[in-house]
């Protein structure tokens, strides 16, 4: 097994097809292949099947990929050494909750991009539930989210702050519809707001579900700059990071509501798999996330 046949696995899960990861890494499809059949032959495995269009791994390439990472974070810490090279080089890939990465994270990324010419970063923005497992199945080097809780002893969790949030309605919702204080109401208003699992979402759920507050209806959008541009429409009232709705907040597009739930903080984590070498690349970016916060 050498360095090159994980590259070449890496590539196919990236893009699907033995024909792309060829363009990929620049080479041959029948070099693809090769890779390929000498590392299923050298394991005794299948790694892939076919499904539809897209080549993705059998149950066993799924067991062998995270050990094939470990492997790959090595091989690549040691060529570094051998090469005498100081600065961060190679691969990284960065999955981070949207609110953060809209709002919170392009200076560090500009700077991590400054300092750090020679790594490909490879950027995400995912559920903070699916950040967590994708870190877990080997698929992604660090995440930034939010947190929500469950972390095995296997991941390293670094605490960078927390974040207060805002209730946030139209200038023109009605008097009568911004009590959201007084226990056992039922409001003809919508609740906007993004997937099932956000943690925004299942804050403000729990604050009316305790209060027996029942809303018309929930509007699920997947965009935080679409959810408050409905509400600024009038369309609902939303739970948001404050950071996120700032700018409105000081136009007057947005007013804020008096809620409890506001007063919580959440904390902002970064998270890596202890299994994983840390990498130059991967300190840096530790270090300016902590220094920015």
């Amino acid at each position: 097994m050498d360095i090159r046949s994980i590259t070449v696995i890496q590539a196919i899960l990236a893009e699907g097809s033995f024909r792309k990861a060829a363009q990929r890494l620049n080479c041959s499809q029948s070099t693809v292949t090769f890779q390929v059949r000498q590392l299923e032959n050298e394991l005794s495995v299948r790694l892939f099947e076919r499904i539809g269009r897209r080549m993705v791994f059998t149950q066993a390439g799924k067991a062998m990929l995270p050990h094939m990472e470990v492997i790959l974070h090595a091989m690549q810490a040691m060529e570094a050494c051998r090469n005498g090279l100081r600065e961060p080089a190679g691969r990284l890939r960065v999955a981070v909750a949207e609110s953060l990465l809209s709002y919170r994270l392009h200076p560090v990324l500009a700077e991590f991009v400054r300092q750090a010419p020679r790594v490909r970063i490879e950027l995400r923005s995912l559920n903070c539930h699916d950040i967590k497992s994708g870190i877990l199945a080997g698929d992604i080097d660090m995440g930034v989210y939010y947190d929500v809780g469950g972390h095995p002893p296997t991941l390293e969790v670094s605490h960078l702050g927390t974040v207060g949030g805002a209730v946030v309605a139209s200038p023109d919702l009605s008097p009568e519809l911004r009590d959201f204080i007084t226990p056992g109401q039922e409001k003809d208003i919508s609740f906007v707001i993004n997937e099932p699992r956000s943690i925004w979402r299942e804050r403000m759920e729990q604050y009316l579900r305790a209060r027996n507050i029942a809303l018309r209806a929930t509007i699920e959008l997947w965009s935080i700059e679409a959810i408050k541009k409905s509400v600024t429409a009038n369309l609902g009232i939303s739970f948001l990071p404050r950071f996120a709705v700032e700018g409105e907040l000081c136009e007057g597009t947005l007013v804020e509501l008096p809620v409890s739930v506001a007063q919580d903080k959440i904390a902002v984590i970064c998270v890596r798999h202890r299994n994983r070498q840390c990498s130059a690349a991967m300190t840096l970016f530790e270090e300016l996330l902590s220094s920015a916060w």
